[in-house]
């Protein structure tokens, strides 16, 4: 199991943010934009720092 103790956001929103990074050739700020359009606000250095942490271990 993932650990995401003292994370802002749902581990949902994290996993979808890593496996778009990963299946797609987007950038951080493209999917900053994307999660955007779907109503969640998220900075793209976060997204980079859960693919950093969470990328290895999936």
């Amino acid at each position: 199991m993932l650990a995401t103790n003292g994370m802002r956001f749902p581990i949902d929103v994290i996993l979808v943010c890593i496996r778009w990074y990963a299946a797609y050739p987007l950038s951080y700020r493209h999917l900053e934009e994307m999660m955007q359009e779907r109503g969640v606000l998220v900075d793209h250095s976060s997204i980079n720092r859960w693919a950093i942490r969470f990328l290895p271990l999936l």
